[in-house]
């Protein structure tokens, strides 16, 4: 169908929770911040290939991957590469990488399942 941009189910999920005030807030809290890269990714993508998309934008970024089994969005906050940490096989400089805890909306608003139709 023309005009339509096939979009996978994990960059929706990323949509909706940058689309509410509450998700921006959960990932602010984890270092996210306005404009950061988002890099979408499946659980099972090799590292090297998803740390080559991470380094083309050359500064922080999150990596995102839907966890199908579970429903569950998980994020990545990866750091710049730092030559300061003990290289790995294959990288000039190692980076930091940290989970995200899964947003869960607070107890007064909407359910989850119910926000985001899951």
């Amino acid at each position: 169908m023309p005009g339509r941009i096939a979009r996978t189910k994990t960059a929706e999920r990323v949509s909706e929770i940058l689309g509410s005030r509450e998700g921006r807030r959960h990932l602010a809290d984890h270092g996210w911040v306005q404009g950061m890269p988002i890099v979408m990714a499946v659980p099972t993508e090799p590292i090297n290939d998803v740390m080559g998309l991470v380094s083309m934008h050359g500064r922080p970024a999150l990596v995102a991957m839907l966890d199908n089994q579970l429903d569950v969005l998980k994020f990545l906050y990866i750091s710049t590469p730092n030559s300061a940490l003990r290289a790995v096989e294959d990288w000039d400089a190692s980076s930091v990488t940290h989970p995200v805890p899964v947003f869960g909306p607070s107890s007064e608003s909407i359910t989850y399942a119910h926000r985001f139709g899951a």
